[in-house]
């Protein structure tokens, strides 16, 4: 079976409501658009979905802002964050004059620098991932108004609280800046 007929099936024996087309803007950032599942068939894989390329910041400009998305439809899955049955499809990045890839979309990039390795022999493929990061803040503030402008963050694991008085007491330990990849506890309060 086709990845399109997969696909396809999919959404029929999930009674899929929503799909959601998902490509990376230049940055990294992961970019979406929800489609009722009803508008998804195989001329949706074949033809692509049209949308505004002056909309993703470094692009295209207003005057030439028309992109397509081409679906991939081996990048299929179930979406399990949804309350309703979502499938999530990846899509490549085109000029949709010539369906030629966009040279700025990630995807793109990392498709032809496998290429690269393959054609060279310096390798059989490629791997691409993302670094998961994130922080734990205790304490979030901000302001703007008209003469100010401001923010301030706070965590018990920052470096800046080892004289801070926190309930059932402060060790005083801290990662210091930049020092609290893989530490093991008890750096990490939140383990």
């Amino acid at each position: 079976m086709s990845a399109v007929a997969n696909a396809l099936k999919l959404i029929k024996d999930e009674d899929v409501e929503y799909v959601d087309i998902r490509f990376t803007d230049p940055k990294g950032k992961l970019q979406h658009v929800t489609l009722v599942a009803d508008l998804v068939d195989e001329d949706f894989f074949e033809e692509g979905f049209m949308f505004d390329g002056s909309s993703i910041a470094g692009w295209k400009s207003i005057d030439q802002s028309d992109m397509k998305l081409m679906p991939d439809a081996a990048s299929v899955y179930m979406d399990p964050f949804y309350a309703e049955k979502t499938l999530c499809v990846h899509c490549n990045v085109v000029e949709p004059d010539t369906n030629e890839p966009y040279d700025r979309c990630p995807r793109q990039i990392a498709l032809k620098a496998e290429a690269y390795l393959k054609s060279t022999g310096i390798g059989d493929a490629a791997y691409f991932g993302p670094e998961a990061e994130f922080f734990i803040f205790d304490d979030v503030r901000y302001q703007v108004s008209p003469n100010k402008v401001s923010y301030q963050i706070d965590a018990e694991d920052a470096a800046w609280n080892t004289d801070a008085a926190f309930e059932g007491g402060n060790l005083a330990h801290r990662a210091g800046y930049k020092g609290g990849y893989f530490p093991v506890n008890p750096i990490d309060a939140a383990q």
